[in-house]
């Protein structure tokens, strides 16, 4: 039936036409912005769960700087540490020099002095982000032996949580202001002597028998330091290899984290590009269906003329 005040297939034709238009702009708007969804009203879930991912992504990415602190704070103690093994081996070597009958033992220990010396400037210098584990205070209120390094970020059912690389400092410190408990500042015991590494005195011996064996222990006492800074620097140089492993972990991560992201939001550029194509084929259409409807009207004029 012609009607005059109801143009059904105008009707039917404007809205295949606002259909059409519609999917224009979805297209074009993922083809502007690259996405599919670009918003909880595109795919809610999607949205939702490419919204909760760039958030922990950027949480990984603290991680990940993190994580380059704490290796620059290793890295700091370790070298240090291995250098004060290269001046306690001198300090070792002085003393056996020493105890070659008739040697100046004066001149000697006026070089080991100066060897100690450099060993507490080592320690005071291994300092990276205020943090120093080689030379500290036990006695202070901010004292913590435990050093964690945070390492992870890590999302489960029932929430979040930050996981850390534990390091205990008891190991590598080479002095303790509070209770001299340090590798180098400790009282070590052998034979019938007690002394430290920081202030071996080897001036007033004699070659005296007694003196002698003192002597002996001396270089018996510095060569255990030298050990457990060597095991030291071991332990170190393990908790390195982890957190350069756990680095590159985080960085395979969260590179995989954001290709899922894009799986879910990322709009695939050819298929937009042939579908806005399509598109625009079905508009020019829609105008042109749209015209012909309009047209239809002006027809029944024609039966009354």
């Amino acid at each position: 039936m012609a009607s005059i005040n109801t143009n059904t297939s105008a009707m039917t034709a404007l809205m295949a036409l606002n259909a059409t238009n519609k999917k224009m702009d979805a297209t074009q708007n993922a083809i502007s912005t690259g996405f599919r969804v670009n918003s909880a009203k595109d795919n809610a879930a999607y949205w939702s769960i490419a919204t909760t991912m760039r958030s922990d992504n950027k949480a990984l990415s603290t991680v990940q700087d993190a994580l380059g602190l704490g290796a620059a704070t290793i890295d700091v103690a370790s070298t240090a540490i291995v250098s004060a093994i290269e001046v306690t081996d001198e300090i070792k070597k002085k003393l056996v020099a020493a105890r070659e009958p008739g040697i100046d033992r004066v001149k000697v220990q006026s070089e080991i002095t100066e060897l100690q010396n450099q060993l507490q400037s080592i320690a005071d210098s291994a300092a990276f982000s205020g943090e120093n584990w080689l030379s500290v205070d036990s006695g202070d209120a901010g004292y913590n032996a435990t050093k964690s390094i945070v390492s992870s970020f890590n999302r489960t059912s029932s929430g979040v949580s930050v996981g850390t690389i534990s390091i205990d400092i008891t190991a590598t410190e080479l002095y303790d202001a509070d209770d001299q408990s340090g590798i180098v500042d400790q009282d070590r015991t052998v034979g019938g002597s007690t002394f430290k590494v920081s202030t071996i005195d080897i001036s007033a011996l004699t070659d005296a028998a007694a003196d002698l064996t003192t002597l002996e222990e001396y270089i018996s006492g510095v060569d255990t330091a030298i050990t457990e800074m060597t095991t030291a620097a071991t332990n170190l140089g393990a908790v390195q290899s982890r957190v350069d492993l756990q680095k590159d972990f985080i960085s395979n991560l969260m590179n995989a984290i954001e290709r899922g992201i894009g799986q879910l939001v990322d709009a695939d550029m050819n298929e937009e590009s042939t579908k806005l194509q399509a598109l625009q084929v079905q508009q020019q259409l829609g105008i042109q269906a749209l015209s012909i409807a309009n047209g239809n009207s002006q027809n029944i004029l024609a039966l009354f003329r």
